[in-house]
């Protein structure tokens, strides 16, 4: 499975739908992503959600190619991809700077 470490996705299915979480990491054996907002959910303890029932808003910024979704150049996301620990409260607000800076729909 790829890493998805640090995209911006948005849930499509369950009871989170239409929620905007950062993927924290992914877990292997299941094929499912980790998701956290940094309020609902903390990243000590992320959702873990198949890959088909999110929609990406923005990759990481190092892996994008033409045609893909924009791309989100945060610290936090740089932190995740490093493997460094990342608080709920840095997280939320790069969630929230993002929001502030697309449009979603």
């Amino acid at each position: 499975m790829n890493d998805y470490t640090g995209w911006i996705v948005q849930a499509n299915a369950g009871r989170d739908k239409d929620g905007i979480f950062c993927v924290v990491g992914v877990d292997p054996a299941p094929h499912r992503l980790l998701l956290a907002d940094g309020k609902r959910r903390k990243v000590s303890r992320p959702k873990r959600k198949k890959l088909g029932h999110v929609r990406c808003l923005a990759p990481d910024p190092h892996q994008t190619g033409p045609g893909e979704p924009l791309m989100y150049d945060h610290p936090v996301v740089h932190s995740l991809r490093q493997g460094e620990p990342v608080s709920d409260r840095a997280l939320r607000r790069a969630l929230a700077a993002f929001k502030e800076g697309s449009t979603l729909g």
